[in-house]
């Protein structure tokens, strides 16, 4: 995002899932902070994905979604690595911050297509 105030959000979330993982009291809160400078910047895909986190967290206490991966190059799952499989655990603190920093630079097509995939999971979640 391109406002120095939304920058400011995304890194006081970042630091806060960082001390104190996901509490729900202030994260949520501060998502939809985020999600009104999206508006302001007329950025339809992050508007719906903070949206959509929020409303995941409100309900789960908790974001469940894996990071997206890059499309994986047609593998079997008996060949799947053990770094694969640490990829796949990666904790849900880690998944809500990899989204949020996603939001820093929307110029970047490879964010905006994890943007996308993130609304997916959400979606069908």
């Amino acid at each position: 995002m391109e406002n120095t105030n939304a920058i400011k959000v995304i890194d006081k979330i970042l630091n806060n899932l960082d001390k104190s993982g996901i509490n729900t009291d202030t994260l949520i809160d501060d998502i939809k902070a985020l999600r009104v400078y999206a508006i302001e910047e007329e950025v339809p895909l992050v508007v719906k994905v903070l949206r959509l986190a929020y409303e995941h967290i409100e309900e789960h206490e908790a974001f469940l979604l894996p990071i997206p991966q890059d499309e994986p190059l047609e593998q079997d799952e008996e060949e799947l690595t053990e770094e694969d499989n640490d990829i796949a655990d990666v904790s849900p603190v880690e998944s809500l911050k990899y989204l949020i920093a996603l939001t820093r630079n929307l110029n970047n097509k490879d964010n905006i297509s994890d943007l996308k995939e993130y609304k997916e999971l959400l979606l069908a979640y």
